[in-house]
């Protein structure tokens, strides 16, 4: 039986990899699998192989739970000294100007095939093979560069993409910035995926895939080792629930950061009883960032953290207040019900390709933000803080639906907006997904202001309220790029895709 779903995914490659999953028996969660597998080929710079993820599942039946298959700290068995080194400072226009850092010492301990993989194990129907076929033919046969891919690589052309010939070779016209369209194709590539899809996701973990990534980071100067690839385990976790309107949403639980603070939004936003206006949800989420800044992002402890922030929204309401590149997200729904929501991250790129692999490994370790007790400070076997919050709900009359966006720090506020216009304000998914968005910025003097997208509605409501703000252009990539699919009532199935970057959905 073919069965019928809902996809929203970062291009047409990742559509058409869901659908050969769908066709060869599989269900939401093999859609999503190979629509993320596929992801990773086909929009680099985005994301890639040796990343992080999160896949939030509510199948048909029972409660919905989170397959945590996030990055972390490496570093087992290195003596003190190996921390701290491999690290190449890499400073970019992107996002307005960034600095990070990369090489083999900004590589984290993947975990994207392991989360991947045990999603697979539980709740998957195709062949696991067949998820990465579509993405191996690919990188063989070859793809046109993406403009959301170039859009990035042409800002770390001489930076990220410089110190490695062979991604300099791959990911660069001759050294220079590609252009849009740029082919790429990657023997090596095709030959590692069709090998994981041989081997199982544990390929990358203990196989000779394994061994290749560990004598690799290790010739170069980072901490990444083979008992670091072996001793990483995916666990699945029950989804962090709240409500708003007539729609139970789960959420991404600690020691995630993305999902507690989106959870936090939308409990506070659902105990609104007036109207939301622009000022009141701004105030709303400058309140939950101010916590995630001042007390999360900075605990050593994120699970406890965590908790702790969505233990502080009775002391928050009692206060007073008015009652993220380089991720890539993919949202399934099928005919029978089952939602996957899916979200990976390389972060910016280590710009590392693991020699005759073609597999580019992450630069977690290098993310400032996301390393704010320092790089390189955690215990090996720590799990790394994440923004990334993907969603399934589902509505009291039975519709389903799986959501998420890339954008850093901005997941949580995105995703707030899309489900407040959808769940409060009763909009199409797609008009919920286009209404201007804003998100609460605190700048390096230590101010604050509302980033916003032009919109007189949002001008006002926030000049009245005499918030500080500053205008984008309509539609920018600033705010995410969220995409969901839906199943409704009567078993109608709709996807909406962001504008704000470039994404394909496809209704088979």
């Amino acid at each position: 039986m073919v069965r019928r779903a809902a996809v929203a995914a970062p291009n047409e490659h990742a559509t058409r990899a869901a659908e050969h999953a769908l066709a060869s028996g599989g269900n939401a969660v093999d859609a999503a699998v190979a629509a993320m597998v596929s992801a990773t080929v086909t929009e680099p710079g985005i994301v890639s192989p040796l990343g992080g993820c999160y896949l939030n599942i509510w199948p048909t039946t029972g409660d919905p739970v989170v397959v945590d298959g996030n990055v972390e700290m490496p570093g087992r068995g290195q003596p003190r000294e190996a921390f701290g080194r491999g690290l190449i400072e890499a400073a970019s226009d992107y996002g307005g100007g960034m600095v990070t850092y990369v090489g083999a010492g900004s590589v984290a301990t993947p975990g994207m095939f392991a989360g991947m993989g045990l999603a697979h194990a539980r709740y998957g129907a195709a062949p696991w093979a067949e998820l990465l076929r579509p993405a191996a033919d690919t990188a063989r046969q070859g793809f046109a560069l993406s403009r959301t891919a170039q859009s990035y690589l042409v800002l770390v052309t001489g930076t990220i993409l410089a110190w490695d010939p062979a991604t300099r070779a791959m990911l660069t016209d001759d050294g220079g910035a590609p252009p849009v369209g740029m082919p790429v194709r990657d023997p090596a590539l095709a030959d590692a995926l069709e090998q994981i899809g041989e081997e199982g996701a544990a390929s990358v973990h203990t196989g000779d895939l394994a061994r290749a990534i560990a004598a690799d980071v290790a010739d170069r100067g980072g901490l990444l080792t083979l008992e670091d690839l072996a001793a990483y385990r995916a666990v699945v976790r029950p989804a962090l629930r709240s409500s708003l309107g007539e729609w139970d949403l789960a959420c991404n639980p600690p020691p995630s950061i993305g999902g507690p603070v989106l959870t936090a939004l939308l409990r506070l936003l659902s105990a609104v009883e007036q109207e939301i206006t622009p000022a009141r949800a701004a105030t709303v989420m400058k309140e939950v960032l101010d916590i995630r800044l001042d007390r999360i992002d900075t605990a050593e402890d994120l699970a406890a953290a965590g908790a702790e922030l969505l233990a502080t929204l009775h002391e928050i309401g009692s206060a007073g207040l008015p009652t993220s590149p380089s991720t890539a997200h993919v949202s399934v729904v099928d005919g029978e019900g089952m939602a996957c929501a899916l979200t990976a991250s390389a972060g910016y790129g280590s710009g590392m390709t693991v020699r005759g692999t073609g597999l580019i490994c992450n630069n977690a370790l290098g993310e400032l933000e996301l390393n704010r007790l320092g790089l390189h400070a955690l215990e090996p076997g720590t799990r790394l803080a994440s923004n990334m919050a993907p969603t399934t709900a589902r509505r009291s009359d039975g519709t389903v639906l799986a959501i998420g966006t890339p954008g850093a720090d901005r997941i949580t506020t995105a995703l707030a907006q899309v489900m407040t216009h959808l769940a409060r304000h009763g909009e199409d998914l797609q008009t919920a997904i286009e209404r201007p968005r804003m998100h609460p910025r605190r700048l390096e003097d230590g101010t604050d202001r509302i980033e916003h997208e032009q919109d007189e509605t949002i001008a006002a409501s926030l000049d009245a309220a005499g918030i500080p703000r500053h205008e984008h252009p309509p539609l920018a990539m600033y705010f995410g790029g969220v995409g969901a699919a839906l199943r409704h009532v009567d078993g109608r199935l709709e996807a909406g895709a962001d504008p704000r970057r470039a994404a394909a959905t496809r209704v088979t």
